[in-house]
């Protein structure tokens, strides 16, 4: 099975040539201003580096930072029609509490508060005020919103309403982009609509960066379907994430670390990426990374969709290492201008790159490490420092005291020559460098369910067997084939102040598309 696994990055666009479970080539190269540029490079040359023919190739993944980056950076984002259903109980918050000031500035929006919801167990807790929901219908078309964020109360466990009024939405504006809240977030209602409205934001970007995902594809003569990587490490096709841009946060160190478990066969351990500027941290569970189990902060904006567990340290092979006054590491970092900004390459600013050059624990094409003019006595204490720092982030993502191996991939791993204390191992497999290419590669298409339940009524064994069905079939009817799909997840959440012993239950499905 041949295929191409590309991760766009801020920096640099990763790729690699797979045929079955076999690294056929790779490369490394700078990330373009218009995406396209990079990603025709990249390809081009793991084609060329090999016997393959372009039309062998069966599929193409694609990682990428692109909507992270566009909503962090509050650049591109389109304008946003927001309806919110849940009045007269949701009614105290209004939409866009709790998001930075700038976040508001830079997000043109229009709110719209209507009657409607449900309880917990699905029943409905207040009717659809469907005069209300005309005028907002009028008003979106009069003002030419293109985007919309729908959200209802409990809409995860019964999502009618939702349907209901993007149906009829539809039905006076075709060409809307709108987005519903149980198909993104969680059973939260702030987080869950703050993650809806992001999504919603990002329509416009989405199709643009799609149709240059698939112009290069088209450009370069490639027939296969293209697959986009979301954050739990599974795959979306291209026509879902044009709908769902959101899902791709933070997909980067998500696909590192699915390319970890393939470099090493290892599913329980912890990963750290080192790239440019920052280290990803996170903990491997069964394969997959641990999910984020709090409401995870993006550009300020709290949110409560499916998250890696990740700790962000800011050590990459471009930081900036200051001797003013003791050691001071980062955070800030050249980035991309290390070969131009870095010592041993001709710069004048000291890099971590430089420190382990210097001492001798790496070999850099065309580098000059005689130029770092600082004592080996300085240079080691400056490592002792990075080590001591990855150490404590290692410390943090851990839940035991038991000892587990620390696989460590990305272009920066150089960085690391010690076995931490808190570590039972240290791995660098081969391709480490593009294991986040790699991790895109391999991607499976999963199913996930988040209900709540009320265990006396239906019984706990009914309940969970229920869950796991759904989340089976979900699996299945998002493209994966139906005899390798397992249970990879379920989690039972006890409702504290509801009655009937309510649990939610987080149920994940994964299975291959090939």
């Amino acid at each position: 099975m041949i295929r191409i696994g590309v991760d766009v990055g801020g920096t640099n666009t990763d790729a690699v040539l797979m045929n079955g479970e076999t690294v056929v080539s790779f490369t490394k190269q700078p990330t373009s201003s218009d995406i396209k540029t990079g990603i025709e490079r990249a390809i081009s040359l793991v084609l060329k580096n090999s016997d393959i023919d372009r039309s062998q190739i069966k599929y193409c993944m694609i990682g990428t930072t692109q909507f992270t980056n566009a909503f962090v950076q509050r650049q591109q984002l389109n304008k946003v029609a927001i309806i919110r259903l849940g009045l007269p109980s949701a009614g105290a918050l209004k939409p866009l509490c709790g998001w930075p000031q700038q976040m508001i500035d830079a997000l043109e929006h229009t709110s719209y508060l209507i009657k409607g919801g449900h309880q917990f167990d699905g029943t409905v807790n207040n009717s659809l005020d469907w005069h209300q929901i005309k005028q907002a219908a009028a008003d979106i078309k009069r003002k030419r919103y293109k985007a919309v964020a729908i959200s209802g109360i409990f809409s995860p466990v019964n999502n009618d309403f939702e349907q209901q009024v993007r149906d009829y939405l539809l039905e006076q504006q075709p060409d809307l982009a709108i987005s519903l809240s149980h198909e993104i977030g969680r059973i939260g209602l702030i987080e869950r609509e703050n993650s809806c409205i992001m999504n919603a934001s990002l329509a416009k970007l989405a199709t643009k960066v799609i149709d240059a995902f698939e112009q290069s594809l088209t450009n370069l003569d490639i027939q296969a379907p293209l697959f986009i990587t979301q954050n739990d490490g599974t795959l979306m096709n291209a026509a879902q994430v044009r709908k769902y841009p959101v899902m791709t946060f933070a997909s980067g160190p998500t696909n590192s670390m699915r390319g970890a478990v393939f470099l090493t066969g290892l599913k329980q351990a912890i990963v750290a990426d080192i790239g440019g500027t920052t280290t990803d941290i996170g903990m491997l569970q069964q394969g997959f990374p641990r999910e984020s189990s709090i409401p995870v902060d993006i550009g300020g904006v709290r949110t409560n969709f499916q998250m890696p567990d990740i700790i962000v340290l800011g050590l990459g092979g471009g930081t900036r290492i200051r001797l003013d006054d003791g050691i001071t590491i980062g955070p800030d970092s050249v980035g991309y201008e290390l070969t131009s900004k870095g010592i041993i390459f001709g710069g004048d600013t000291l890099t971590a790159t430089d420190v382990v050059s210097k001492l001798g624990r790496c070999n850099i094409n065309k580098a000059q490490p005689e130029r770092v003019n600082h004592s080996d006595d300085v240079l080691k204490a400056i490592e002792h420092k990075m080590h001591q720092q990855l150490e404590d982030c290692i410390d943090k993502i851990k839940t035991s005291k038991e000892k587990i191996p620390l696989i460590l991939v990305g272009g920066g791993q150089i960085l690391i020559n010690q076995t931490p204390d808190n570590v039972s191992e240290l791995l660098r497999p081969k391709y480490a460098e593009v294991a986040n290419a790699i991790g895109a590669s391999i991607g499976q298409i999963s199913g996930d369910i988040d209900v709540v339940c009320q265990y006396k009524i239906q019984g706990r064994d009914v309940a969970i067997a229920s869950a796991k069905q759904q989340a089976i079939d979900k699996a299945i009817a998002q493209g994966a084939i139906a005899n390798t799909v397992k249970i990879v997840d379920i989690q039972e959440i006890p409702l504290s102040y509801v009655k009937d012993d309510a649990v939610r239950i987080k149920v994940k499905a994964t299975g291959d598309l090939f």
